[in-house]
């Protein structure tokens, strides 16, 4: 079955019902607010980083609009009440991706979950969500923080391809309000949110063309994640602002170019034949700045960060389920 074409049969997307807005902060921490962003000590580069300075000054430009801003471009971010959990919202996009599929739960024969700062600390929600849907197959955790999705859709697409499975059905939830402090400005960036999508075999004229896979190791510690006891004496993982954080914006062109350049390489296809880029948007100037990377112009893709925030690795399926789906979409 190698040469199956094999792809996205169905996405769903599932957001809290509150939305927090920036008043959110201006009522509760004006004094945090009116400090403004804290800006953050650039380091030097790891010995095995040979970037150049080009794409610094590409994301020096593409965040230079937001710096007067102490909010740096969030407008709204969706967030769980007291009546939602991951769960809930992970069970409920599944629902949905499963109905437009056309498949009932007995169907599927593989369920994939990235579960990212649920409400426990420990293994992730596989096992939780397969009872909770009533699934007969087996479930298993990913983790690859943001990029959780797009590694979730490689091992579904090889494993589908392979013959071991036919419908796989993947979920992706991130809980940034359950990571962050209130009182840290890292938590005006961060929304939650949870995606899903059916893998499966298709027609010749569908599927998953090409893909690029890279490592980002040079980026580890551009944030630090602890157990903490929050106020109702649960633990959780608290999320901060790593010493390396300033890596993420050196390395931000290169990955682009280099993960986009390498998948449209593999599919056969070049920049121009793509109608549509659906980009991860962890900061509400990324969407700019993979635009520069690929010398496109902002019109082939769409910025949802104002309406999100930062929701990880739902944001490339949030992205894919907004255009129109007659595109052809590289992510």
């Amino acid at each position: 079955m190698s040469n199956c074409h094999v792809g996205i049969r169905s996405l769903a997307i599932s957001f809290p019902r509150q939305i927090r807005t920036n008043d959110y902060w201006h009522r509760k921490y004006p004094s945090l607010v009116n400090q403004g962003k804290p800006r953050r000590v650039r380091v030097s580069k790891p010995l095995d980083y040979t970037g150049d300075h080009v794409g610094l000054d590409i994301w020096s430009q593409a965040v230079a609009p937001y710096l007067p801003d102490p909010f740096r471009g969030s407008v709204e971010r969706r967030v769980l009440d007291r009546d939602d959990s991951a769960l809930t919202l992970e069970c409920q996009v599944a629902q949905d991706a499963l109905k437009a599929a056309k498949l009932d739960t007995h169907e599927v024969d593989l369920a994939i979950v990235a579960s990212l700062f649920s409400e426990q600390v420990g293994p992730g929600n596989a096992a939780y969500l397969a009872r909770q849907l009533g699934l007969c197959c087996p479930a298993w955790s990913l983790e690859s923080t943001c990029s959780s999705a797009l590694m979730a859709l490689q091992n579904a697409r090889a494993l589908v391809r392979a013959g071991e499975y036919r419908n796989v059905l993947v979920i992706v939830s991130h809980i940034g309000s359950n990571s962050t402090d209130e009182e840290d400005p890292l938590s005006w960036s961060v929304g939650d949110a949870a995606g899903a999508f059916v893998v499966n075999s298709l027609q010749p004229s569908q599927g998953i063309l090409g893909s690029k896979i890279i490592p980002t190791t040079v980026t580890c510690d551009a944030y630090a994640h602890e157990i903490v006891t929050d106020a109702q004496g649960i633990l959780r993982i608290r999320t901060r602002t790593g010493w390396n954080a300033s890596m993420l914006a050196e390395t931000a062109v290169d990955f682009v170019r280099t993960c986009c350049e390498g998948a449209i390489a593999s599919a056969g296809v070049t920049l121009d034949q793509i109608d549509f880029f659906a980009f991860n948007t962890p900061t509400a100037w990324y969407a700019s700045v993979c635009t520069q990377a690929l010398g496109i112009d902002a019109e082939r893709t769409l910025n949802l960060y104002p309406r999100y925030a930062n929701i990880g690795p739902v944001s490339a399926i949030a992205s894919l389920y907004h255009p129109p789906k007659d595109r052809k979409t590289a992510f």
